[in-house]
């Protein structure tokens, strides 16, 4: 069989990579970031839009889809793909991690998963054999092993258990997958928070030599530092030679650190989610447009930016949507949001194609970080294109679409201080 992974490209200073990933429906760049379609659906845009976006891949849901409409319903109309109408690849969770957050209305043994739906009540029993065959009759290109998620926090002995149990069902989950089908299946490292049971959990699952690996139980509620001394002890110990993909962690500063510890494929609902609430990410911070300074400011969301709703709509209109309540607020700020996310691992791509990687992380943070988008008084002198590759030159790379704009609407607009935000 072909390798599913080709490396490109190597950060002399770190462990971040470029790479290719191959499956059955297409193949897409790494690092990747994967818009999150739950239920067959990125909320609030379609298949359309993902592409425009440049998505390579999105992400589903075996847990919602078995429950709604049914993993057999969706294979009766021919697969994911066709249903949701997207020709991409689909990764799909297996859905423990939604069972975890039953509490109260699951069982878990070493046989599987027991729980009742959160629609209707209704039992079902869901072991790794049957998360293989829903996602199989679902033709996700890559499935996911089914995988108890440790809580936080939780005792040694309560993520060494947890951890084991995990690496059972990997084992009965590759007894169950077909590779002939062509689906790739990743296994997933737990392990808690303890870095010897993170790394002893990777080893072993390496061990089953899968397609890819994922490094799973992050982003649950503790500090920073640990979550990602802890993705370090997974990522420093899964094979080099097949992709992995950080579970769950979902602010550009925390993937553009996933992507330096060696991660390749990420996922979140953030960018989504958090467009619906009216915030919005930009290369100077995050802008919650319901602010009373944007009732009347003539400039994109991100000057920087070559979306959609950069390209056309100013800041006054899209308050004004969002006060209103008007559906096209929620599509507009989305259609940015994944923009940005999407620029950025693209620009983090270009930037290890060209050796600059350290470069782009430094010259990104010191922009995303130094002030918010709520108070851009300066840019920070660290964007400065005398330092190196320009990060945020590398962040935009889409091409300028054609027709005319207003100035305020640019790409490439002058900021105080000589630094200029490159769009397009």
């Amino acid at each position: 069989m072909e390798p599913a992974f080709t490396l490109e490209a190597r950060d002399p200073s770190s462990r971040a990579r470029a790479g290719t990933v191959r499956t059955l429906h297409g193949s897409f760049h790494t690092p990747a970031f994967m818009p999150v379609g739950t239920r067959a659906s990125v909320k609030a845009v379609d298949a359309r839009d993902l592409r425009e976006l440049g998505a390579g891949i999105v992400l589903s849901n075996t847990f919602h889809l078995m429950l709604r409409p049914g993993a057999e319903l969706i294979s009766s109309l021919g697969g994911l793909h066709r249903f949701m109408g997207w020709d991409g690849p689909i990764l799909t969770d297996s859905g423990g991690f939604q069972v975890y957050s039953l509490a109260g209305l699951r069982k878990i043994s070493e046989e599987g998963l027991e729980f009742r739906s959160p629609y209707d009540g209704t039992r079902f029993a869901f072991g790794p054999e049957r998360a293989v065959e829903v996602q199989t009759l679902l033709g996700s290109d890559i499935m996911m092993c089914l995988d108890e998620c440790t809580p936080y926090p939780a005792t040694r002995e309560e993520a060494e258990s947890s951890m084991t149990l995990t690496l059972g069902w990997a084992e009965r989950s590759k007894a169950a997958w077909d590779p002939a089908t062509g689906l790739m299946l990743f296994g997933i490292a737990q392990g808690g928070f303890h870095r010897d049971l993170r790394e002893r959990s990777a080893a072993e699952l390496a061990g089953l030599d899968l397609p890819g690996y994922a490094a799973g139980g992050l982003a649950l509620g503790e500090p920073r530092e640990v979550m990602l001394d802890a993705a370090e002890a997974s990522l420093g110990v899964l094979p080099e030679s097949k992709p992995r993909y950080l579970m769950g962690l979902g602010t550009p500063a925390d993937i553009l650190d996933g992507i330096r510890l060696g991660a390749d494929m990420f996922d979140c609902v953030m960018p989504t989610r958090n467009a619906r609430n009216g915030q919005l990410f930009t290369r100077t911070g995050r802008m919650n447009i319901r602010n009373s300074r944007y009732r009347d400011d003539p400039q994109p969301p991100d000057t920087g930016c070559g979306c959609l709703c950069c390209r056309n709509y100013s800041r006054a209109y899209l308050r004004h949507l969002q006060a209103q309540n008007e559906p096209l607020f929620p599509r507009l700020a989305t259609i940015h949001n994944l923009a940005f996310y999407q620029d950025l691992v693209r620009g983090a791509r270009k930037s290890l194609l060209a050796g600059e990687f350290m470069c782009y992380y430094k010259q990104f943070l010191d922009a995303y970080r130094g002030g918010t988008a709520d108070w851009p008084a300066r840019p920070p002198a660290a964007v400065s294109s005398r330092q190196g590759i320009s990060a945020l030159t590398i962040l935009a790379p889409r091409p300028e679409p054609r027709g005319h704009r207003p100035a305020a609407l640019r790409p490439g607009t002058a900021w105080p201080q000589g630094v200029v935000f490159a769009g397009g």
